[in-house]
């Protein structure tokens, strides 16, 4: 369920912090009734931005298979990652 809290409980910044990195999802807060910021700590940003990047790079797989791109072997691939980084 989601954490909201209004505007004006962002003074104990101790306190939501703890919940922030306890729940380890966002706190919505709102102002005058109405969405207004999330706050989140910084390992739950640092997963969703991964989690967005991965969905982002498949998504753009997925677009060059259906256009019909040139694949690359996997075996090549490795085998140039390797002689690049080990020489």
């Amino acid at each position: 369920m989601p954490q909201i809290m209004p505007i004006k409980e962002l003074r104990n910044t101790n306190e939501i912090s703890d919940r922030c990195h306890a729940k380890r999802e966002p706190i919505f807060i709102t102002k005058n009734g109405y969405g207004d910021l999330v706050l989140m700590s910084m390992e739950t940003y640092e997963e969703l931005i991964a989690g967005v990047e991965t969905d982002l790079a498949i998504a753009e797989s997925e677009a060059q298979i259906a256009r019909g791109d040139e694949l690359l072997d996997p075996a090549d691939v490795f085998k140039a990652v390797r002689r690049k980084h080990f020489g």
